[in-house]
């Protein structure tokens, strides 16, 4: 075996001829095919001003290198602090990168640019690694550091690609009055360090800088802020660096003494504020039958609607959602839906420039996406299609129709082939109804081998509404959506049958007859999941558990420190928290003007597996472990950049040829 050691940039073109020679005289070894790769990052030989540098003038800097380099996407990559308000131009210049600052130095200022990982050479792409210049314009540098993360505080996903700065003005309003003091931003995991910050005591924001002022001035940008101030410090630390020959041999493992800076996990929970400001998105009418007003924000108040070529007395069913914010207007007469241009006003609240309720007008006509003609023209073609078939069945001698019966409604009963215990069957239609006969719905189970009549409720679906309360109507007309409520027994099987017209819509339509036998799966098909709550006493916790996808199965509301999740389907399981503070059920938003932070959400660490006849139980302490270690990585979706590092082809190289090669570094 034949080892060469070699530091490719210096003894390059010495260790090749060696390498050469050394092949020929090696059982007629062939040579390898155009030499050893580079496999040596650049180096910074110097810049101007002079790194670290003190009582700069200029503008201008001009970062040297021992070989030719290149910038990757400086835009998003590089970060310049204090910020630019106008973008600074940077650009690779053979053996140089130069930085044009556009905005006016501050006096007495640390500047850092970040270049974190964006500067490579232009062969081979072998990156300079984490790479920060900075200069001062004070007598002075400041080298203080502050990291940590920013988490989406509702599901926990790292936030990439976000601000986050540090104002020394600890008031409120500087957020939204200044531009941050000190920025970086957030990488793929979410984790973001903010360098060349002076001693002191600051507060700390994370900002989705829609129009790149620096500042929170507009409701839809992404924020997070912390109640705690940030004081600098930091300590003498060591570091363990490990160099790997390959993927699977360690070369060198090397101590080295540095400075940790504190603190580096500030953890910060981003949110989007509740937007409030109410005003009419569109009007839409996609069916000849109604149409659907949009708005951004409901109202407890209904628009209401003057009609200019139609009269709007007693012309719509109308049903706006539990939000409010989307209005459906279906149309009653006939007459009305074939008309293909209604001409309206509507008279509705909008938010003004103050953010106050104001009384709107709006003039519009609202266009049916079906003509008339166009719908005549396919119910012809479906006539004609029709006649056919009778005609052809009458000439066969088979029973035939001599006037097309009417259509019936359109009536979508999910019923499966096995329903799970704790399910219930919706069951929905096309069009509001009218009426609603319940003795022509009729549910039936075996025992033994005998089929009973067994009770069930037809009610309409229930609904979270915006402050998370379950909103039901008391009534069964006009609705769209509803449920049959059974005894459900594991293990029977069920019938559900329903005479024609057991509903009837406002058009007159009726629905036909229906038949959907299902049965009900045994608990042998279904484990039990018990979790014991730590740490969280006194709080209203709401526990969510949750599929691959990080899709909610469950939720149930922690009784006493302990959720009980039953009839779980064997499979991989996740579990999310929220603590409701406000008791409305639901996950709520912060609000930067209240001072509110958005309710706190934590994730079980791992992944829990159920099976058919277990009963599992897991003791949990959501506050044991620091939030951006809880979301596991298998429903994590914003997944981690490769990182940059050199490619280390030339053991691979050596291999080939029966040579160990052990590198000396670079």
């Amino acid at each position: 075996m034949i080892i060469i050691n070699m530091k490719i940039k210096k003894k390059y073109t010495l260790l090749y001829i060696l390498a050469i020679t050394l092949f020929a005289s090696c059982a007629r070894m062939g040579n390898p095919d155009g030499g050893w790769f580079d496999e040596t990052p650049p180096k910074v030989i110097g810049a101007s001003p002079a790194d670290r540098g003190v009582g700069v003038k200029s503008r201008n800097v001009k970062i040297n290198f021992d070989e030719y380099v290149k910038v990757d996407n400086a835009t998003e990559n590089v970060i310049v602090s204090p910020p630019q308000l106008e973008a600074p131009e940077i650009k690779a210049a053979g053996k140089s990168i130069d930085v044009k600052l556009l905005d006016p130095l501050k006096a007495n200022t640390t500047y850092t640019i970040d270049f974190s990982d964006a500067i490579s050479d232009n062969n081979e792409g072998n990156p300079l690694g984490n790479y920060t210049y900075s200069f001062s314009t004070g007598a002075e540098i400041d080298t203080m550091e502050v990291s940590g993360y920013v988490l989406a505080a509702d599901n926990l996903e790292p936030v990439k690609g976000i601000l986050v700065g540090l104002y020394s003005n600890q008031a409120d309003s500087a957020f939204q009055k200044t531009p941050m003091l000190r920025v970086s931003r957030t990488d793929s995991r979410g984790h973001f360090i903010i360098k060349g910050v002076k001693k002191g005591s600051y507060r700390i924001y994370a900002l989705q800088d829609v129009d790149g002022n620096y500042m929170f001035n507009q409701k839809s940008e992404k924020i997070a802020f912390s109640h705690d101030l940030i004081t600098t410090s930091s300590k003498a630390d060591i570091r363990q660096d490990t160099l790997w020959t390959d993927s699977l041999h360690i070369a060198d493992i090397k101590r080295h003494d540095y400075t940790h800076f504190l603190p580096d996990d500030v953890t910060l929970s981003a949110f989007t504020e509740l937007q409030t400001d109410r005003y009419l998105l569109s009007v839409t009418r996609k069916e000849a039958n109604h149409f659907v007003a949009n708005f951004s924000y409901g109202n407890k108040e209904l628009p209401r609607i003057k009609g200019l070529n139609f009269n709007e007395k007693n012309a719509f069913v109308v049903i706006p959602n539990v939000k409010r914010d989307t209005i459906s207007y279906w149309l009653r007469d006939s007459a009305l839906v074939n008309q293909d241009t209604l001409r309206m006003e509507i008279n509705y609240q909008k938010t003004d420039s103050l953010g106050h309720l104001v009384v709107q007008n709006d003039t519009m006509e609202v266009l049916s996406k079906q003509p008339y003609e166009k719908r005549m023209k396919t119910a012809q073609k479906e006539l004609e299609k029709w006649q056919k078939a009778q005609e052809k069945a009458k000439k066969k001698g088979d029973h035939y129709e001599m006037v097309k019966p009417r259509d019936n409604m359109k009536l979508i009963v999910n019923v499966p082939t096995e329903l799970d215990p704790d399910k219930n069957i919706p069951i929905s239609v096309d069009a509001p109804l009218e009426q609603v006969d319940t003795s022509k719905i009729h549910l039936y189970t075996k025992i033994d081998t005998l089929w009973y009549k067994a009770k069930y409720a037809f009610r309409p679906l229930a609904h979270r509404d915006a402050n998370g309360k379950f909103v039901r109507s008391d009534t069964l007309k006009y609705g769209m959506d509803y449920e049959l409520v059974g005894e459900w027994r594991p293990g029977q099987e069920y019938s559900l049958e329903m005479d024609s017209m057991a509903f009837v819509d406002i058009y007159g339509k009726v629905s036909g007859k229906g038949k959907y036998g299902f049965k009900v799966k045994s608990n042998d098909e279904y484990g039990t999941l018990t979790i014991s709550l730590i740490g969280m006493d006194n709080k209203h916790c709401i526990l969510q558990l949750l599929d691959k996808s990080d899709n909610v199965v469950k939720e149930l509301e922690a009784e006493k420190g302990q959720a009980e999740f039953f009839y779980l389907a064997a499979d991989d399981y996740y579990l999310r928290m929220f603590v409701d503070r406000n008791n409305n059920g639901i996950w709520d938003t912060g609000d930067f003007e209240k001072n509110i932070q958005p309710e706190e959400v934590y994730y079980y660490p791992g992944k829990i597996e159920c099976k058919a006849k277990w009963d599992v139980r897991e003791s949990w302490n959501p506050i044991d472990k620091p939030l951006y270690l809880q979301k596991p990585r298998e429903i994590t979706k914003q997944k981690v950049d490769k990182q940059k590092t050199v490619k280390r082809r030339n053991a691979d190289r050596a291999k080939k040829f029966g040579i160990e090669y052990i590198p000396t570094g670079g």
